[in-house]
């Protein structure tokens, strides 16, 4: 058992920006406004590899003016979604499929580690009503004879909020920081590769593994039992990392369901 409790009222502030994009912390709110919607583009691809990323066009088609155009593309270099065309400006990127799933895996570690710092330090009474709201929500879903579109939906909701509160309560800004990077690679996100165990006959029984593994999760976290929290954070993503695989291995339906796959190269052309 854990011998220090953390108490809530101690707990650091969660919601600074990563320092990895110093020029979000210039932005106004017409140019942050920029950054999610190209972010949100390209994550639903919306551009090829290799298309330039011209700023007037892009400037037209957000109904924006160059400058916030001009420092979203910047941020978006840097945080590795995009890269230098060779005739000046950016251009979109390919990733390869190891580079998903490096990404994957290490976001298990990211949050296997925050689930032990919980587990260890304490986690505040507020943050763990939100935990079993989100587990209940869960199972309402999943638990279903039959899961319909809505239902995956609700999922991902709750998915999405689970993996959240972990992060932003386990009191770690660097951790934060590191996973708000992972997030920005395309299918590396908690809910990114749902759309692909919707099309699964096994799908909702995937959805079931993941669930109570959340519980586990929460329960190790509650009993102050940081390894298993740990372990259990990092075994979870072997889910997200299935879905890869499956999607890889059936290009036309993955892109279909997730038109940013454009994005991945299939292992042969890797």
């Amino acid at each position: 058992m854990p011998t220090h409790r953390r108490g809530v009222h101690s707990r650091p502030a969660l919601l600074e920006f990563p320092a990895r994009i110093p020029l979000f912390n210039r932005m106004d709110s017409q140019q942050s406004r920029v950054l999610v919607q190209l972010r949100d583009l390209i994550l639903k691809g919306e551009f090829v590899p290799g298309e330039r990323l011209a700023e007037i066009p892009l400037a037209e088609k957000l109904g924006a003016s160059r400058t916030p155009v001009r420092l979203a593309l910047a941020s978006l270099e840097h945080e590795g979604l995009i890269e230098p065309s060779p005739t000046g400006g950016y251009q979109m990127r390919r990733f390869t499929s190891q580079q998903i799933a490096d990404a994957i895996r290490v976001r298990g570690l990211i949050e296997g580690f925050a689930a032990r710092l919980l587990a260890e330090e304490g986690a505040p009474r507020q943050l763990l009503r939100e935990l079993h709201e989100c587990l209940e929500r869960g199972d309402q879903t999943v638990n279903k004879p039959t899961m319909e579109l809505d239902d995956y939906t609700a999922y991902v909701e709750a998915n999405d909020r689970f993996h959240q509160l972990i992060m932003d309560g386990c009191g770690n800004s660097v951790l934060r920081r590191i996973m708000d990077m992972l997030d920005a690679m395309p299918f590396a996100s908690p809910s990114s590769m749902l759309p692909m165990q919707s099309s699964m006959e096994e799908g909702q029984q995937w959805m079931r593994l993941a669930q109570r593994t959340h519980h586990a999760m929460v329960q190790a976290i509650e009993r102050g039992q940081g390894s298993r929290a740990q372990a259990l954070g990092e075994e979870h993503v072997e889910i997200a990392r299935m879905n890869l695989d499956y999607a890889l291995e059936r290009p036309e339906l993955a892109t279909r369901l997730m038109p940013g796959m454009r994005l991945v190269a299939t292992k042969n052309k890797a």
